[in-house]
């Protein structure tokens, strides 16, 4: 990976760049399954912790970039944490009476976590905090992106990948894609390893909607 490293230097800036816009870019798919949410008239069936989680997870990256002092990745979290309280207060909107204590439960306990690992970074020995928070974030962003599979059941038993956000899993991937490039540029293990599990786990999303139908098959009628 170093060789590679030092021959993609010269296009630092550029991939920085580009990776930047592209995150941004894919920050406004979650417009889509908004869409959805408004068409339908309530958050009913749909989870926010891809709104709520992002939120955390996005101010989590934002701190990695400050540490690994790297102006892209700040820049682009800057913007992303703006655009997922967006989504996450679209969400709260449409979210019936008898629902708002679970996302408010999710949001204390997003909240919660997140401050825990933003006072560990404060603590921690200057010397390994970058690599140990990596590895933090790493598993975090992980168990988000992976989140949507806990339905992987339910999606072979309907034989449908309905609720399963399209646009933001292929967004996801590109980004990914773009990410890992960077991380190569870098030749930061964590950022590399964080987008290579990254695009791996929405490739198994993406490749549930080639296997299924994204609205449910209706039951065929029996004949009399």
């Amino acid at each position: 990976m170093e060789a590679i490293s030092v021959a993609l230097q010269p296009y630092k800036e550029q991939v920085g760049m580009a990776a930047g816009i592209l995150t941004v870019g894919q920050m406004f798919s979650g417009c889509f399954v908004c869409n959805d949410i408004r068409k339908k008239g309530t958050s009913e069936g749909f989870s926010a912790m891809p709104f709520v989680g992002g939120c955390g997870l996005t101010v989590l990256f934002l701190q990695h970039g400050m540490l690994m002092n790297d102006s892209a990745m700040t820049n682009a979290n800057l913007i992303g944490l703006t655009i997922s309280l967006a989504y996450a207060l679209f969400f709260l909107i449409y979210t019936p009476p008898t629902g708002r204590s679970t996302f408010w439960r999710q949001v204390g306990g997003t909240v919660l976590f997140t401050i825990t690992l933003l006072g560990y970074v404060k603590i921690e020995n200057p010397s390994v905090v970058e690599d140990r928070f990596g590895m933090i974030i790493t598993v975090l962003m992980l168990c988000l992106i992976g989140q949507p599979l806990l339905g992987l059941p339910d999606i072979i038993r309907r034989k449908s990948t309905e609720g399963l956000p399209f646009a933001m899993i292929l967004s996801g991937t590109i980004v990914g894609l773009s990410w890992l490039l960077y991380g190569i540029i870098l030749n930061n293990v964590f950022v590399v390893l964080q987008n290579l599990a990254a695009v791996t786990l929405s490739g198994i999303q993406l490749a549930l909607f080639a296997i299924y139908p994204s609205k449910p098959t209706p039951p065929t009628k029996k004949r009399e």
